[in-house]
């Protein structure tokens, strides 16, 4: 058993916790802590970011926190230690840089099946954490 699980996910889609928290849960077991992580895209562009309303990533983090906290109410059993976290930046450093932050002694995440195209392109973040994690991934489809 692990003992700081990191699971992050899109609350937006929930292929992206199904699946993982489930697994999360039981790599954690009885006396581990999972901890739920939502990201905040980075936007990476100041000409995009000067259309947005200077307080938009605030109330951005501030939005996601809520929804991962109904998330965790409705799909974690009772009396299990969890807790949620969110951030800012680009997906796989946000989850490498966050789990390095908590101590996390794995991350549990969920992959989507391979697209060629779309791997070549753009790349898989759940790729990207293996690839570069200190730390046991889990990677869950």
């Amino acid at each position: 058993m692990f003992n700081k699980v990191l699971l992050p996910v899109d609350v937006n889609h929930p292929e992206s916790w199904e699946k993982a928290l489930p697994a999360a849960l039981h790599c954690a077991g009885p006396g581990g802590e999972v901890h739920i992580l939502g990201i905040v895209l980075d936007l990476g562009a100041a000409v995009i970011s000067s259309f947005l309303p200077q307080d938009f990533v605030q109330h951005a983090m501030e939005d996601l926190k809520g929804k991962l906290a109904d998330l965790a109410d409705k799909e974690v059993p009772a009396g299990r230690p969890v807790e949620v976290h969110v951030a800012h930046g680009h997906v796989p450093e946000t989850i490498l840089r966050v789990a390095d932050t908590l101590g996390a002694d794995l991350v549990v995440m969920a992959s989507h099946p391979p697209n060629d195209l779309q791997t070549i392109l753009i790349g898989s973040n759940a790729d990207k954490v293996v690839r570069h994690a200190t730390i046991p991934v889990l990677t869950v489809r």
